[in-house]
């Protein structure tokens, strides 16, 4: 009995010295409390905090280093106020656009998971999306802020991330660990 206690106590103490390991990297922590935000204060992020976010997300990998993407950042209200319906009331909005070919949309990906890492680690919310895309894209509502993008020719808007102070602190939502295979 006494053998299988300490077994049992040294298998808690490997798991919980494992755990802090891992909760005391403040990257890790990060990534662990990013959560999407779907409510924003009325209040619009400051500039200098957008140029942190952007400068994270081109920092991300991309193929060959040929960073295909293009970011706009909306800032002006009278933009986001034609949009903010569709964006969740967001007060900025990130919208990230790829070669239409479809063929630096990995890249792209990873220039948002940069940007909304940043963003969480700046106190700010995300929420990718892309259900607006079609919205951005079509809609006369967003046509001034559609024109005001400059979307280079040959690519297509991809998705967009809300971005601002949220009103929320949102649950994490299950994770399905058994997708993760270990071969050894």
């Amino acid at each position: 009995m006494k053998r299988l206690f300490f077994c049992l106590m040294a298998m808690v103490s490997v798991l919980t010295l494992s755990a802090q390991s891992v909760n005391g990297n403040e990257v890790i922590n990060n990534m662990m409390a990013r959560h999407s935000v779907r409510k924003y204060l009325n209040k619009p992020v400051e500039h200098e905090k957008l140029e942190a976010v952007a400068l994270a997300g081109i920092n991300a990998p991309s193929a060959m280093n040929r960073q295909n993407w293009a970011i706009r950042i909306i800032e002006d209200q009278k933009l986001m106020a034609d949009v903010k319906e569709q964006t969740r009331n967001a007060p900025n909005l990130i919208c990230v656009c790829a070669p239409a070919d479809g063929r630096f949309d990995l890249d792209a990906g990873l220039l948002g998971e940069n940007m909304m890492l940043a963003a969480q680690s700046l106190g700010l919310g995300t929420c990718i999306q892309t259900g607006p895309v079609r919205f951005l894209t079509t809609d006369e509502k967003a046509k001034a802020l559609r024109d005001s993008l400059d979307i280079p020719e040959g690519y297509k808007l991809l998705y967009v991330i809300a971005i601002g102070y949220p009103d929320e602190k949102p649950e994490a939502k299950p994770r399905d660990a058994s997708k993760v295979k270990y071969i050894k």
